[in-house]
Formats: structure tokens, C-alpha cells, sequence
């Protein structure tokens, strides 16, 4: 069983920065082996990729949209995985999901097997 928590989502103002964490808890097992992500989904669209790692952190991998503004990171010690948002716009509005995956494309959601409650991120301009 896997579960995995997100939080620190929240209203800001356009320009602002904000993290959002996803604690992982995988009873008997580890984490090294996942892939982890950050999906988001705005209202009236489709859920899409927004960021992607694997467990040791060494691969990361960024929507267009969001390069060189968000940033995935993971801290093994703590089961957890983080996306720091710089220069947040209006557009990033959306409740963002974390997931879990054990194989498949980073980038499709089909490949996550796993997936958090979500948490709002609300830009305001």
C-alpha cells in the first residue's frame, strides 16, 4: 500500500514562490525504485505533467510551461518529494497531484500507479 500526502498549496500573488511537499509512505518496501511526479490540473482542463524524478533525484524532467521556474527535488530521509515554484502566473493555477510509478514514461499520466488528494495552488494577479 502506498500513500502519499501533499500540502503547502495556497493562495499567492502572481510572481510569488511557493513549495509544495508529498510525504510517501510505502509500508515494508522502499522508495528507490519509484519514479515521482507532480501533475496539476486546472479548472475545466485535463489533468497535465508538470515535473518528474527519479527517487535518487539524479533525473528530472519539466513541462515547457514550467521549466526554469518550478524545481523537483526529493529527501530520501525523508520519504519525501518537494516542487519549488518561483514566478508563479495566473496559468499555474490548479489543484497539483503528486504520484508514484514504478515504471513507464515519466511524462504520461498512465504510467503512475499512485496518486495523492491533491492541493489548490490559487494565483492571483
Amino acid at each position: 500500500q502506498v500513500q502519499l500526502v501533499e500540502s503547502g498549496g495556497g493562495l499567492v500573488q502572481a510572481g510569488d514562490s511557493l513549495r509544495l511537499s508529498c510525504t510517501a509512505a510505502l509500508s515494508g518496501r522502499t522508495f528507490s525504485n519509484y519514479k515521482m511526479a507532480w501533475f496539476r490540473q486546472a479548472p475545466g482542463k485535463e489533468r497535465e505533467f508538470v515535473a518528474a524524478t527519479s527517487w535518487t533525484g539524479r533525473d528530472t524532467y519539466y513541462a515547457d510551461s514550467v521549466k526554469g521556474r518550478f524545481t523537483i527535488s526529493s529527501d530520501n530521509a525523508k520519504n519525501t518529494v518537494y516542487l519549488q515554484m518561483t514566478s508563479l502566473k495566473p496559468e499555474d493555477t490548479a489543484v497539483y497531484y503528486c504520484s508514484a510509478a514504478m515504471g513507464g514514461s515519466y511524462y504520461l499520466e498512465t504510467s503512475y500507479d499512485y496518486w495523492g488528494q491533491g492541493t489548490l495552488v490559487t494565483v492571483s494577479s
